[in-house]
């Protein structure tokens, strides 16, 4: 890369700095959820008319905005070495993560799905604060944006993980930037002006837990059902625009409903349906063992990696390993 081209990416800092946009309409961008240039260039002309531009003018201002960042068409050489720039974090398990390809990737939606008590929310709870640790360690030395839709985060939890990693819990805590939502509107609403908080506060974990909980419970019946995946489509897009603009591993947690007609294979399944499954990049499936604390993970899609499944141990250190003391004694 020039110094040329280098310093153009750095051209504009600001919405307002965009070739075109005043105060004016930066604000109603900014109303919109666009309070970034990274947002910016990956919006939709569409989206940015709702702010009084018009559509050829938002082609150029998204043209401008995407000029700051790697969006363009490249050969496969060269996106093999942005492809180191990919960053990833450990779950706490070596297992789990020789499972993941060495750990969760950033720029890609991860999904944890699960019955009540699989562990969802504990590994959320640890990736929280896994991803604040350093490189070393397998973090990433960032933050942490966590959007709860189901009151299931504890501080509690989060001071008993961080004890046993040997870092300060109030540091760490200061680091998580919380938000409960209250419905499926307040839960896009969140997410949709995220942007700005997850620049400034160096965010490099985006956690929503759980992710269809409001879709389901306010959609209900067929009549229903192509407005509530129309929406849940938007707001996973929405997610994984922010996870690449900001190079974040974005995290989902999703229910499972029965299917009592199935005999053989899975007699339980994700909710979400179409949607969710060919928007998450990485479905893991998560159950509880009849050993105590120990979970079954199963790596049931990925771009590229195979299938798979580890056991881990959820304890009150958090996601660990199991050791030959978990595992059943031969008679």
């Amino acid at each position: 890369m020039t110094e040329e081209s280098s310093t153009e990416k750095k051209k504009y800092e600001y919405v307002e700095d965009l070739p075109g946009i005043g105060p004016v309409t930066a604000q109603k961008l900014g109303e919109l959820g666009f309070r970034t240039v990274e947002s910016v260039a990956t919006a939709t002309s569409r989206e940015l008319e709702l702010a009084g531009i018009g559509a050829k003018k938002a082609l150029e201002v998204i043209r401008e905005a995407r000029s700051c960042l790697d969006i363009s068409f490249i050969r496969a050489d060269e996106l093999l070495k942005m492809r180191q720039n990919i960053l990833r974090l450990t779950t706490g398990s070596k297992a789990l993560d020789e499972l993941l390809g060495g750990g969760l990737e950033t720029q890609t939606i991860t999904e944890f799905y699960g019955a009540y008590g699989s562990g969802k929310s504990q590994m959320c709870h640890q990736l929280s604060v896994n991803v604040q640790l350093p490189p070393e360690r397998g973090g990433l030395n960032g933050s942490v944006l966590y959007i709860d839709t189901e009151n299931t985060f504890r501080t509690e939890r989060i001071v008993q993980m961080a004890k046993h990693l040997e870092v300060n819990p109030e540091e760490i805590a200061k680091n998580i930037i919380y938000a409960e939502a209250y419905t499926s509107d307040h839960q896009a609403f969140l997410l949709d002006n995220a942007d700005e908080i997850i620049k400034k506060n160096n965010i490099r974990l985006i956690i929503v837990d759980s992710l269809v909980s409001h879709f389901r419970s306010e959609y209900l019946g067929r009549e229903m059902l192509a407005e509530r995946q129309q929406k849940l489509n938007k707001h996973l897009h929405r997610l994984i625009r922010l996870a690449r603009a900001f190079n974040a591993i974005a995290i989902v947690t999703n229910q499972v409903m029965a299917k009592p007609d199935v005999f053989f294979g899975q007699a339980v399944h994700p909710v979400g349906g179409h949607i969710v499954a060919h928007t998450s990049h990485t479905r893991m499936y998560l159950r509880k063992s009849v050993r105590g604390p120990v979970r079954i993970a199963r790596l049931v899609s990925s771009s590229y990696l195979p299938e798979g499944e580890r056991v881990f141990k959820i304890t009150e250190n958090g996601v660990e390993d199991v050791t030959e003391e978990d595992r059943p004694k031969r008679r």
